[in-house]
């Protein structure tokens, strides 16, 4: 079963704020020249072959799960005052997920694969992927996705 992390995206108000975000602040390219994006955090992860193992990291947007990104690799690191961390390393693209209400925690989570929100498959056959982003997440509020 695929192992996955969930963080919450404290400042980001949308998808879209994420993702602007990332391309201001996080770039990076992996050992073999792909693009990425990081995330530090002060825990490195115990479970790391299983999250690398087709793991994502889903972003908790103002209370809901919103997105994911697919873990690349999980790297030592040094934040900006020196201390130690790990990166989270993620492939850039950010892949929206059904709206999943999660309540608020410190850090990050381990996320197992049948917990994991589906993705949407963007298209006029998925009535929830063309709704705006707004509605999905007061529908999933209400209990209604």
């Amino acid at each position: 079963m695929t192992l996955h992390l969930v963080k919450l995206c404290v400042g980001a108000t949308s998808i879209e704020d994420l993702a602007a975000w990332q391309r201001e602040n996080r770039q990076c390219k992996t050992r073999d020249g792909k693009a990425c994006v990081y995330h530090p955090t002060y825990q490195f992860p115990k479970r790391r072959d299983e999250l690398l193992d087709g793991g994502s990291l889903y972003w908790v947007i103002r209370g809901t799960i919103l997105v994911r990104q697919k873990l690349v690799s999980l790297d030592d690191g040094t934040r900006e005052d020196g201390t130690p961390c790990c990166h989270l390393v993620l492939a850039p693209p950010l892949i929206p997920v059904r709206p999943t209400p999660r309540r608020a925690f410190q850090g990050w989570r381990y996320l197992d694969g049948d917990d994991a929100p589906p993705d949407l498959k963007i298209g006029k056959r998925d009535q929830v992927a063309v709704m705006p982003a707004e509605m999905r997440k007061k529908l999933a509020d209400l209990g209604l996705l």
